[in-house]
């Protein structure tokens, strides 16, 4: 077993995309507002963890490729900015209440693998996506990584 942690984080295409992600190359996963998820930011993702990419909120959700925690939790910016949607008044620069981490491209899968897919497969079917499906990261167990490569013929990174 690996030393290295695993995850799925969820994005609506419309908002930022695995090509957005290729093509800044890395940005901050800004904007989380579910305690669990910003635990799991703030708690447990380490730099070089892997990260699915999936697109959330559309037709037909799939998992769209891979990134790596590229720096570990700190504050979100946009929870002290007055004109951003994700501000919050409660928030202070001393006790920050949302953290991020930084994300960094690996690759975009040439074969995306659909919610359905995983559902249909015996080791994906409980994945912690469908228990926790209102957070947008969700913690990936090995396996579950190495079998959604194969599904999408990618090189496991």
């Amino acid at each position: 077993m690996s030393d290295r942690n695993y995850w799925l984080m969820k994005s609506e295409p419309d908002d930022y995309s695995i090509d957005d992600l290729k093509k800044d190359g890395e940005t901050e996963w800004t904007g989380v507002r579910n305690y669990a998820a910003r635990n799991y930011m703030r708690d447990d993702m380490k730099k070089g963890d892997g990260v699915l990419f999936y697109h959330s909120n559309i037709s037909t959700p799939v998992i769209v490729g891979t990134m790596e925690v590229s720096k570990e939790s700190h504050p979100d910016p946009l929870q002290f900015d007055p004109n951003s949607k994700y501000f919050d008044e409660k928030s202070t620069e001393s006790e920050p209440r949302w953290q991020l981490v930084d994300v960094k491209f690996v690759q975009k899968f040439d074969k995306e693998v659909t919610r359905d897919q995983l559902k249909e497969d015996p080791i994906l079917q409980d994945m912690e996506l469908f228990r926790l499906a209102r957070h947008s990261i969700t913690p990936v167990r090995e396996e579950e990584w190495k079998r959604l490569h194969e599904l999408a013929e990618a090189e496991v990174k």
